[in-house]
């Protein structure tokens, strides 16, 4: 490891550790580190096609496949963080709306990127699937910005 990548990652406390999933998100530690390609813009992009959360009146499960994307500032996510944070969710119950726009909010004040964009593709409760979209603006010039796509639900179809 060069000594600079070794500064960098000094700061980090649960990459390489044995770390138990916190109790709920806002137990959950998010860390980034210094984006590796200073004064260029790209876009990152994770996806979790088996997120889960709880239905916050019935205790029921939800699940989604949710797609996040967004273009660097001055740092990118931990993805081990990452997957801690949205794996915090698995025994918190939330609302659709409000479950994507706190996975939002955690990540830009983190990270503060030049751009983000979130898709929550919720599977169907009730016979209806609700979507969730959200992002910070218009997405920066000359960034290559693909479509997420996920196919609506379909049903048996």
């Amino acid at each position: 490891m060069t000594d600079k990548l070794g500064d960098q990652l000094g700061g980090l406390t649960q990459l390489g550790q044995r770390v138990a999933w916190p109790a709920s998100p806002d137990q959950a530690v998010l860390e980034r580190v210094a984006a590796p390609a200073e004064g260029k813009q790209y876009l990152v992009r994770f996806t979790c096609p088996e997120f889960t959360t709880l239905c916050p009146l019935t205790g029921q499960p939800d699940f989604a496949h949710i797609v996040i994307d967004y273009v660097p500032r001055d740092w990118i996510v931990e993805s081990k963080s990452l997957k801690l944070f949205l794996g915090s969710f698995r025994n918190h119950g939330t609302f659709h709306e409000g479950c994507t726009m706190q996975i939002a909010e955690r990540l830009i004040a983190t990270l503060d990127p030049v751009w983000f964009r979130i898709g929550a593709y919720w599977f169907p409760r009730g016979g209806m699937p609700i979507d969730v979209f959200w992002q910070s603006g218009v997405p920066p010039e000359g960034v290559w910005i693909p479509a997420q796509d996920v196919p609506g639900y379909r049903g048996r179809g």
